[in-house]
């Protein structure tokens, strides 16, 4: 056990986004982690997802632990994991039930996995057991960490992938299976999980998960689609919206935050999903934005973008923390602490 700890405990240093040794010195403002709280952390422990029918899901509680850890805030940290092991990890994989609805009972009616939010809280879990010597935290990283290799991480065609959920993606379950969504790779996370559950396919999950990115260049902005089909070459799946969606939004951003130096992969992800400097979810087909995004936590993956590529120092509007909808104020929250603690230059 003593030479697993020093290895996630290496990993943690080298690569997460706030290190073990500094971990109490919060990488999230006081003011802008209470504002957060009363927006959207039910007293129960569920985040709200208020602009999706206030259902609470697996990302959502991967999300508030990570930021809860990024705030040195162990109690909501603990709140927010108690609601998350007692109503979601339900199944017999080790894995989260993808989503809780309170309008219906049972409150789940969908068991199935989405493995974004199973990586999240695996990583949160890590690096607040490791900061705060919490054995509990750890070992549950560890085993859902376990489950992700054993039941996500797929080969198909000499690419390592990472499947969105257990059912439903493979090439037996679809005619254009595999499908993948390439906002599910959270690069920070994945030395983390080869720490917590050590396999060589970690790496070549993270390194095969970029190289499909700059193969994704879909329609005349050429972006990569929410979901892909890998059944030949990559192509927009079957049966969703051919679009550069509100989840693909955070691909930037992610591979900011993980350290991914792709200047020109950033550029063309930034240039692509912007309308006159504005995000936006992109129809892939004519290249015409959907819905123009304004809001200071969509805005934010492009001022993260700006100042990795060039130095340009983040508009007054992204420092002011207004939360208003759960997803982009989660946005501005990991691109303010992402700028604050490994690009200073930029605040």
């Amino acid at each position: 056990m003593r030479g697993w700890r020093a290895l996630l405990l290496a990993a943690t240093v080298a690569l997460a986004p706030s290190p073990p040794v500094v971990a109490q010195q919060a990488m999230i403002n006081a003011g802008a982690w209470s504002a957060y709280k009363a927006k959207f952390l039910d007293p129960t422990g569920r985040i709200v997802d208020n602009g999706n029918g206030n259902i609470s899901h697996s990302e959502g509680q991967g999300y508030g632990l990570l930021l809860a850890y990024l705030s040195a805030s162990p109690a909501d940290f603990e709140q927010i994991w108690y609601f998350t092991r007692t109503e979601l990890l339900l199944r017999d994989d080790g894995l989260a039930v993808w989503k809780w609805d309170p309008s219906v009972k049972p409150h789940v009616t969908d068991t199935n996995n989405a493995t974004d939010g199973d990586m999240l809280i695996a990583y949160a879990l890590a690096l607040a057991g490791t900061a705060w010597k919490r054995e509990d935290y750890i070992l549950a990283a560890s085993r859902m960490a376990q489950a992700l290799l054993a039941e996500t991480v797929a080969s198909s065609e000499g690419r390592t992938l990472l499947m969105p959920g257990t059912e439903g993606f493979t090439g037996s379950d679809r005619d254009d299976g595999p499908v993948v969504n390439p906002s599910y790779w959270i690069y920070e996370a994945i030395p983390v999980m080869a720490a917590l559950a050590p396999s060589d396919a970690w790496k070549k999950l993270s390194d095969d998960g970029v190289e499909l990115l700059k193969t994704m260049q879909f329609g005349p902005r050429k972006l990569p689609a929410e979901w892909v089909s890998l059944h030949d070459k990559p192509r927009p799946a079957e049966g969703f919206d051919a679009e550069f969606g509100y989840n693909a939004i955070r691909i930037p951003l992610y591979l900011a935050r993980g350290g991914i130096p792709d200047k020109a992969l950033l550029i063309r992800l930034q240039k692509g999903m912007s309308q006159d400097g504005v995000p936006a979810t992109i129809d892939l087909t004519t290249g015409r934005p959907k819905t123009v995004l304004p809001d200071p936590g969509y805005r934010i993956v492009n001022d993260v973008v700006a100042c990795v590529v060039d130095g340009t120092k983040l508009p007054g509007s992204a420092l002011q923390f207004a939360p208003a909808l759960y997803y982009p104020s989660t946005l501005q929250l990991l691109g303010l602490a992402y700028i604050g603690e490994k690009h200073p230059e930029c605040l």
